[in-house]
């Protein structure tokens, strides 16, 4: 732990860029929070593109889903200017089977908004909570709290990143990714932390820094192990999983490889921050 310091600096180096992504661009919502319409044809001569206009309707992205198949987003439009739409691309393309029709209010995009933020705030407040309580000191489940933030931070920072620079957007899916990241970092902590006490009853003597290292220690193989089968499956869905997973299943690898990360070297520095704070 004497290198404390440079983990935290290097967790600045990943996060600050993704700040300043998020204060001065923010996250490009898909439909699902904005609102809007989508549709999943089928046609095996069709070339479109993204920002594509079609009777006057703009194509704000577009998935190749499988073979001849794609999923189409625009703002929102009805049921007329679908058909119309069709037809227009049956003109040049040949005939086009319609798949999938749906269309979301700009009111439930808002709604869900609501509840993703309320999750994410619940999801922190129970892990404050529980850690406190079953460790009986509230600094764990402070600590536990900031690496989950912290690794709420890198994947946001980092999509922001993608949709600035690469037309990525988020929807239901990435709120997924970054809930189940969250508790994957958490189970980590606990790991490490639970080692901490453990080796302190074994160790009643010994200063809190080398029970600290001695708990990394003994914990680290087992949590890279334990990472390692995670990371294999999601690096071989990201490459054979298809358009429609892709950005999902990258935000749960970079959320898995952050959450394997701050457990040793984001939580538990911290801890030993805190302590020798506590002491003084």
């Amino acid at each position: 732990m004497r290198y404390r310091w440079l983990y935290f600096l290097f967790s600045a180096l990943i996060i600050i860029p993704g700040i300043y992504s998020l204060i001065f661009w923010g996250l490009k919502p898909s439909i699902d929070f904005t609102g809007g319409s989508i549709l999943e044809i089928k046609n095996t001569n069709l070339k479109i593109n993204n920002n594509d206009k079609v009777e006057g309707i703009t194509i704000n992205t577009v998935q190749k889903t499988g073979q001849g198949t794609y999923l189409l987003k625009f703002k929102e439009i009805n049921q007329a200017q679908k058909d119309k739409f069709i037809k227009s691309l049956e003109k040049k393309s040949g005939k086009i089977e319609e798949l999938r029709f749906e269309t979301i209010g700009p009111v439930l995009g808002k709604e869900l908004i609501q509840k993703t933020f309320i999750g994410v705030v619940l999801a922190a407040g129970f892990i404050l909570f529980f850690l406190g309580y079953q460790f009986k000191d509230r600094l764990y489940g402070i600590c536990a709290t900031i690496a989950t933030f912290h690794d709420s931070l890198v994947i946001l920072g980092i999509f922001s990143l993608l949709g600035h620079f690469m037309g990525v957007e988020v929807d239901t899916l990435f709120v997924t990714a970054i809930l189940t990241s969250l508790s994957f970092s958490v189970h980590d902590t606990v790991v490490v932390y639970h080692r901490i006490r453990e080796t302190m009853k074994t160790m009643p003597k010994a200063d809190f820094e080398q029970v600290v290292d001695k708990a990394v220690t003994e914990t680290m193989s087992r949590s890279v192990n334990n990472s390692l089968t995670i990371i294999f499956m999601l690096v071989c869905l990201l490459l054979l999983g298809g358009e429609t997973i892709k950005w999902f299943v990258l935000a749960l690898l970079i959320g898995t490889i952050s959450g394997t990360y701050s457990s040793p070297f984001v939580a538990t520095p911290f801890l030993l921050v805190f302590e020798k704070l506590k002491k003084k």
